[in-house]
């Protein structure tokens, strides 16, 4: 009888698992070249805003929150980004201001622009499906890559490199 019911539930949470990651996996998701969606956040308290749209150059967007343990995570990496110069702004996702500046205070900041996100308005409108999430924008303003979960070297070689590659030679002026 004891078999039974952990038979049972081990195959509820198999399917459980599996039907979360059909809907993910098999959700519509914006394709590249999709314009980004007017995001009518306030900056994070302390910190500059930014506008999500055409800059004339490509850029990263970054959502992540304090709360977020592969955000920490990833936290070096995007400080190197920064570092080679790379602009990067940060949409800080579900999180109280106080926590936000100190997880800035304590690990360095990357951005060169943060929009806080409380409520998880543009998150809704970018289809994330968690933090960290990266976005690769192209100089028009279009999402031109994408990547979920933390950025790794596998993630700089897979994803963020060629989709920003890409971008810049297809900016004009370049």
């Amino acid at each position: 009888m004891r078999f039974f019911f952990q038979a049972t539930a081990i195959l509820l949470l198999a399917a459980l698992a599996g039907s979360i990651a059909f809907f993910t996996l098999t959700s519509p998701r914006p394709q590249p070249g999709t314009p980004l969606p007017v995001l009518n956040l306030s900056p994070l308290d302390g910190y500059p805003g930014f506008q999500a749209s055409a800059t004339g150059e490509p850029y990263l967007i970054n959502i992540w929150g304090s709360w977020c343990a592969p955000c920490r995570f990833e936290h070096a990496t995007l400080m190197a980004l920064k570092a080679e110069g790379i602009t990067i702004y940060g949409i800080n996702w579900r999180d109280e201001t106080r926590d936000a500046h100190a997880f800035l205070e304590e690990l360095g900041n990357p951005y060169d622009g943060i929009l806080a996100d409380p409520d998880g308005q543009a998150v809704r409108l970018l289809e994330i499906t968690g933090a960290p999430e990266t976005l690769i924008i192209n100089h028009r303003g279009e999402i031109v890559g994408r990547w979920g979960g933390p950025i790794t070297v596998d993630a700089l070689r897979q994803e963020i490199y060629p989709s920003l590659e890409q971008a810049w030679q297809r900016t004009p002026s370049r």
